[in-house]
């Protein structure tokens, strides 16, 4: 591999010289019965403002009744210039969140547990320490981010192993138990009481995973697959366990591995996603993705009570997003409500959204994560700007 500085030096040539072929290939392709494409042109130009903005390679997959309209832009792969393709498969990050949370709602649906049982019922002694007490938290808090339960990926210590870009060359491959990682959050007080405050945390969805594997008996991965992946033919999605590769076809992932959009570029594509479990340890594509939110809005995955519950949002940290149990709704600039959830991780930039009556979706990757925003294309499909 060429050193970064010079991958992100030629990266700057391919994009000008590739982006325009990129894009007009996959137009001029697209997936089943697409619309005409003055249809989706407000959503073409933000793609190509995202990859203007910086963004290596976008891939975005449109499902309008029975059509689909697909398409790509940029690169996947910056030293060879290779594009991004329409059946991409991606890390989803914490668009797993849905995923774990419709298992959770199926187990109550069930009869095998309630919303209202608290963490320590499922998880004795797990939850403790620094103000954390388990015993006031119930699983719905978890699943709304009302729990106040520090998130473990904000833990200093945390951030300096596994997020700096010395740590993360050193550990990406890292092995972590669940138990290894509750323990960078209960290190930490909790942001608030129970129920008090909204705060989006990634131990509250750790924690809902084994649940499900208390409840059940297997891996929260294993339910999953045969919950929803299996029935709902996802094949480009599963819950990997260690493997640090993304299934064909992918391209590269990139990452600055800083808070900032500036210095060298690193590609990120492997790395051990364990240490994300239920918070974001999946691999997806776009075409699964609207499936999935498709299939699950319109009540093929949950009863009519567990979808209502879903469904019932608190405030979000987010002035335009409320936050139900796993899945967040959207109120666009033009008024019109989408329902999904997006997804960061190292080198991967997510979203995948439905209209509530599940017949308008899209998901979108971006395949770097340090530059432009999926919403921009969100709100150009759905509203036309």
């Amino acid at each position: 591999m060429t050193g970064v500085r010079d991958m992100t030096r030629r990266a700057r040539t391919i994009l000008t010289a590739t982006t325009a072929v990129a894009l007009s290939a996959a137009l001029a392709g697209p997936a089943v019965a697409a619309p005409p494409v003055d249809d989706h042109d407000a959503t073409r130009q933000a793609m190509l403002a995202a990859v203007a903005d910086g963004v290596p390679g976008v891939t975005v997959r449109v499902q309008q009744g029975h059509g689909a309209w697909a398409a790509t832009g940029g690169v996947g792969d910056l030293e060879t210039g290779k594009p991004r393709s329409t059946r991409d498969h991606y890390r989803v990050a914490s668009i797993s969140k849905t995923f774990v949370a419709t298992v959770v709602l199926q187990l109550e649906a069930e009869g095998r547990l309630s919303l209202d049982d608290t963490v320590e019922k499922w998880l004795p002694g797990v939850v403790r320490g620094n103000g954390h007490d388990g015993r006031k938290v119930t699983l719905r808090r978890l699943l709304n981010h009302t729990s106040g339960i520090f998130d473990y990926l904000a833990d200093a210590g945390f951030q300096r192993t596994y997020m700096t870009a010395d740590g993360f060359m050193k550990h990406r491959f890292d092995e972590a138990a669940p138990e290894d990682l509750l323990a960078f959050a209960m290190a930490n007080e909790p942001y608030f009481a129970p129920g008090s405050s909204f705060r989006y945390s990634n131990t509250n969805y750790l924690l809902a995973a084994r649940v499900i594997e208390k409840a059940t008996g297997n891996d929260y991965g294993d339910e999953i697959e045969r919950r929803i992946i299996a029935p709902l033919h996802l094949t480009s999605t599963s819950v990997p366990t260690t493997r640090v590769t993304l299934p064909r076809p992918s391209g590269r992932a990139y990452s600055k591995l800083a808070e900032t959009d500036t210095g060298p570029t690193y590609d990120v594509t492997e790395l051990n996603a364990r240490l994300a479990y239920g918070s974001g340890q999946m691999v997806s594509s776009s075409a699964d993705l609207n499936r999935f939110y498709s299939a699950l809005l319109r009540g093929r995955l949950l009863p009519p009570e567990q979808l209502r519950k879903m469904k019932t949002t608190v405030e979000s940290s987010r002035e335009t997003s409320r936050y139900g149990l796993g899945l967040v709704d959207r109120k666009l600039s033009c008024g019109v409500h989408v329902w999904g959830h997006d997804g960061g991780i190292s080198g991967s930039d997510s979203d995948a959204v439905t209209t509530e009556d599940g017949r308008h979706m899209l998901a979108v990757n971006f395949n770097g994560d340090w530059s432009g925003s999926p919403r921009a294309i969100i709100e150009a499909e759905f509203c036309g700007k």
